[in-house]
């Protein structure tokens, strides 16, 4: 086994991980989305419905609810983050990198959206949104988002 096996194999050993028919109840109970996949990606694979965009590189600071940086939706250390990657791994790493900053609820998707896609959740989810909002992009210098 590589040794980012054994991180990631650590890193999932932390948390529940939610698989993609878990994703729409997450959302209805308060769950916030969040793709950090980069912008090439997204264009080139899709938007996720009612996701928040906050790419890899500031996720930290956009989440944690004591940085001058954080997103509005980072309240308190109990907020549900649901992380998404293009197939789970990144994913894994950076809800594991939450959990660090003592943000307890936080987790990522199997599989993440090819995962999503293939099970048809992201259909489900752009029929549940009132808004039909593909997704939103954090500023990365203010921290609000642009809806896309």
């Amino acid at each position: 086994m590589s040794r980012i096996d054994r991180v990631l194999d650590a890193a999932r050993r932390r948390y529940r991980r939610l698989s993609p028919a878990e994703v729409p109840d997450a959302l209805r109970r308060g769950a916030v989305l969040v793709d950090i996949r980069p912008e090439a990606q997204r264009l080139r694979e899709g938007g996720i419905p009612g996701a928040l965009v906050i790419e890899r590189n500031v996720l930290e600071w956009r989440c944690d609810p004591t940085s001058r940086a954080r997103l509005l939706d980072a309240v308190d250390d109990d907020v549900e983050w649901v992380i998404v990657c293009s197939e789970g791994y990144t994913s894994s790493l950076a809800a594991a990198a939450l959990l660090d900053l003592g943000l307890t609820r936080a987790t990522d998707v199997i599989g993440g959206y090819n995962a999503l896609a293939g099970a048809g959740v992201l259909a489900e989810l752009a029929g549940a949104s009132s808004d039909a909002r593909p997704g939103a992009l954090v500023d990365a210098g203010s921290g609000r988002r642009r809806w896309l």
